[in-house]
């Protein structure tokens, strides 16, 4: 890594900066997963393979919930699928930005693509300037994040059974705070606040359906809302677009 160019290391180092408030965040949630996921029966290695080739906490979660009540496979498989398909439109809003990459790369940072990722690395590319390697930005933010997962999951499996009622701590309201952290810097117009209010909403009306179908409701209903803000040309919150 010290070869590279220096343009690049900056980049990266940048990405790792930047993400290290919301690697705090994740921290108590791992710890958490690896906890819950011993208690469910699996095995350590299973607990830390999910990590590594899942790294999805909140499918990680309803998954241990679910093997943990019996559910069947199908079941599993489909739920954690509705809960993960907020990543389309991850991918769709930075595909603009990554598709002149090769396709190994576009592989690795579509893998490591977290809600964390996604914020700062929409934020990097949101910024106008020059620079070709803003994808060694989103690497480095991305990297970090897998990397955190990862120690802090083996943290919750090596030593969450040692410590009495973990899961009634509330250890996970710190990922609540890290998602508030995450949405409200991005909301700088009014479709994004539109979408993240309405998505609340409906997100609480919507969260007795099964399999949590309620979460995709709720992210159809903030798109469609700011779509239609959108085509009503909606303005920035500081005032810009009226300038």
């Amino acid at each position: 890594m010290s070869c590279l160019p220096a343009s690049r290391l900056r980049e990266l180092f940048d990405g790792v900066r930047l993400i290290f408030p919301l690697l705090l965040g994740t921290i108590p949630f791992a710890i958490l997963y690896g906890s819950l996921a011993i208690d469910a029966g699996l095995t350590p290695a299973q607990a830390q393979g999910m990590s590594l080739l899942v790294f999805a906490g909140a499918a990680q979660f309803v998954a241990v919930t679910l093997l943990t009540g019996g559910a069947s496979a199908a079941v599993l498989l489909s739920t954690t699928l509705v809960i993960n398909l907020r990543h389309l439109l991850y991918s769709a809003a930075l595909q603009p930005h990554v598709r002149h990459l090769r396709s190994r790369w576009r592989m690795l940072l579509a893998f490591w693509l977290t809600d964390e990722a996604f914020a700062v690395a929409q934020q990097r590319y949101a910024r106008v300037d020059a620079s070709p390697y803003k994808h060694w930005f989103f690497m480095g933010a991305a990297m970090a994040m897998y990397l955190n997962w990862q120690a802090f999951t083996l943290a919750g499996i090596l030593f969450g059974q040692r410590v009495p009622n973990l899961a009634d701590w509330g250890l996970d309201f710190a990922m609540l705070a890290t998602f508030i952290g995450i949405v409200v810097p991005m909301l700088r117009n009014r479709p994004s606040l539109a979408a993240a209010l309405v998505a609340g909403s409906v997100s609480l009306a919507c969260q007795e359906l099964p399999y949590q179908l309620g979460l995709l409701v709720a992210a159809l209903a903030g798109i469609a809302s700011a779509v239609l803000l959108e085509r009503h040309g909606g303005q920035r919150l500081s005032g810009e677009g009226a300038q």
